[in-house]
């Protein structure tokens, strides 16, 4: 299945379900009896920040420290261009058709999280990340439960996913607690 191209699908023979992936959408459909069910969307929204870090243990020594982190933990921090990718699960409402309005969940994705770690020192002045260690694991899971309750505020839908990418080749996935 092809989930970069405009439109893919396929029929799973073992499942009888069809798979479609069109504009950000997954959308899944099964047949039982000869009748086709509706199972999930998935809807996507991507934003991006810039935001530095140190990655620093104080019970360590500073060569504990740089042993373990390498230059990651600079006294003087270090940077990256983020880019968060937030996935949201449900069914869509019969009125709009929509899972959840992707310019709710691009306002919600910005006000609790981009306007919080813009430019920002994220082991400074970010103060849901206040006394932890600024990794993008630990980062990842505190943006979780900062966004599962204001989506289920707005919608019927669920938060399914967040992928947070540091650098092209490194990134984290993070599905929620256990």
């Amino acid at each position: 299945l092809d989930l970069q191209g405009d439109l893919s699908a396929r029929r799973t023979p073992d499942w009888n379900c069809d798979i479609i992936y069109r504009d950000s959408v997954l959308l899944i459909f099964a047949a039982q009896k000869g009748v086709c069910f509706f199972i999930m969307v998935l809807v996507h929204r991507k934003e991006r920040f810039n935001a530095a870090h140190r990655l620093f243990n104080p019970n360590w020594s500073e060569e504990k420290n740089e042993e373990v982190f390498g230059a990651c933990a600079n006294k003087y921090f270090h940077g990256h261009n983020f880019e968060i990718t937030v996935s949201v699960a449900g069914d869509p409402d019969p009125d709009t058709g929509f899972v959840i309005d992707l310019k709710t969940l691009s306002d919600i994705i910005k006000e609790n999280v981009v306007d919080k770690l813009d430019h920002k020192n994220i082991n400074m002045d970010v103060d849901f990340m206040k006394g932890k260690m600024a990794s993008c694991e630990v980062l990842i899971a505190e943006i979780w439960n900062i966004l599962a309750p204001k989506i289920s505020d707005v919608s019927r839908a669920r938060l399914h996913r967040i992928l947070l990418k540091e650098t092209d080749n490194n990134f984290i996935e993070y599905q929620g607690p256990n």
